[in-house]
Formats: structure tokens, C-alpha cells, sequence
């Protein structure tokens, strides 16, 4: 009988702490703990300063490479209704200590079909510019001059826009667009001048450093 007994007690302690074990591990869990979340996308390759069109009395200084898009972009009238959104985009400013600076916007896309729609939509959205410009402010002139197709990668385009003012305000932009496999990317250049004082080509060699950079 006593055997039986310290055999019933030593069984029961067994089941204890097995059952012990398990509700430890139960309790060692977070409740409704939430899956992991997925690592966030890696942004695309950016120029860097040495990369921009030298110029002639100062040197570029980059910013720090940024998720989504600057509310400059946003209210753009040549960039900001294919950018604005800031889904999977990333940008870079770039400044001078003068009147001169540039930046850089480059979106992921969800594939190759979607990257194309979106280098088309900005192609037109730039040639359209010169019109939403002068609608917008009839006291301003704008001109745009297409420089052409580069090629690097799945392409790139260049453009050239100045406008001016009834006052003599003149400003001269460029502007290309690019792409490599489902990343499109925009260099935006400015400053105070005209047609005359745009560095197209070194601009051109920029823009393909910048699509050649992405991946």
C-alpha cells in the first residue's frame, strides 16, 4: 500500500510539472503577438555630388538620400502629378552656394509594364509644362526645348525649360527622365539664366550616371 502510494505521488508530480512546462511556454509567447513586418524596400542607387555638371565658382553639396518625395515635387507642374504621391520613392537635394541646384526622385514600381506607363506619363507631363505654366500665370512665358533620347539602360530624355516673367525674371531648368527594369528615376537641374547658360552636355552625362546608378 505505501508503495502504491509514493508511486501515485511521484506520477502526479511528473504530470505537474509537465503541465507546468507547457503553460510556461504558453505564457513566454506575447499575446497576439503580430507577425513580423517585412524588411522595408532598399532605395535604388543615387548620384552623388561629384556626378552633377561642374560648376564654374562653386561646388555641390548632396543631401542625405530620403523616402518619398518633397512637397516642392508635390505641387510641381511638370513633375508633381507622376510623383506626388511618394509611394516607393526616394530623393536627393543637391545645392551650390550660389543660385544653382538640382535634385533627384526615383520611384519603384511594381513591374516593368507599370515602371514603362509612368516614364511615359512624366515624358508627357514635361512637354505638356509650358502649358499649365503660362494657364496658371498668364505674366509668365515659358519655352521648352527637347534635347533628345539618350541611350543607357531601357532609356532616358532630356529636356530643356525656361521661363520668364513681364517683370524679367528668368529661370532656366533641365529636366531628364529615365529608366532601368522597374525603377524610374528624374534629375531636375535650375538656375537664374536662359537657354545659353544650361550645361546640356554635361547634363546629359549626369543623367546617364544617374540611370546607370540605379541598380
Amino acid at each position: 500500500m505505501p508503495k502504491r502510494t509514493r508511486a501515485g505521488r511521484l506520477a502526479a508530480l511528473t504530470a505537474l510539472t509537465a503541465a507546468g512546462l507547457a503553460l510556461g511556454a504558453v505564457l513566454s509567447a506575447p499575446a497576439g503577438a503580430a507577425p513580423a513586418r517585412a524588411a522595408a524596400p532598399k532605395p535604388p542607387g543615387f548620384l552623388s555630388a561629384s556626378d552633377l555638371p561642374p560648376h564654374s565658382s562653386s561646388s555641390w553639396t548632396a543631401g542625405k538620400v530620403t523616402p518619398g518625395v518633397p512637397e516642392e515635387v508635390e505641387t510641381d507642374r511638370c513633375l508633381g502629378m507622376a510623383l506626388g504621391d511618394g509611394r516607393d520613392s526616394w530623393y536627393r537635394d543637391f545645392r551650390t552656394d550660389l543660385d544653382t541646384s538640382a535634385r533627384q526622385v526615383s520611384v519603384e514600381l511594381s513591374s516593368v509594364s507599370a515602371a514603362k506607363g509612368r516614364f511615359s506619363r512624366l515624358n508627357r507631363d514635361i512637354k505638356s509644362c509650358p502649358t499649365w505654366i503660362e494657364q496658371a500665370d498668364p505674366e509668365t512665358e515659358a519655352t521648352l526645348k527637347d534635347y533628345g533620347k539618350l541611350t543607357v539602360e531601357e532609356g532616358a530624355h532630356v529636356y530643356g525649360l525656361h521661363t520668364e516673367t513681364s517683370w524679367g525674371a528668368t529661370d532656366i531648368r533641365l529636366l531628364s527622365v529615365g529608366r532601368d527594369g522597374t525603377t524610374v528615376t528624374v534629375v531636375d537641374w535650375g538656375q537664374l539664366g536662359d537657354f545659353g547658360d544650361a550645361p546640356v552636355k554635361a547634363f546629359k552625362k549626369t543623367t546617364v550616371t544617374a540611370v546607370n546608378k540605379l541598380h
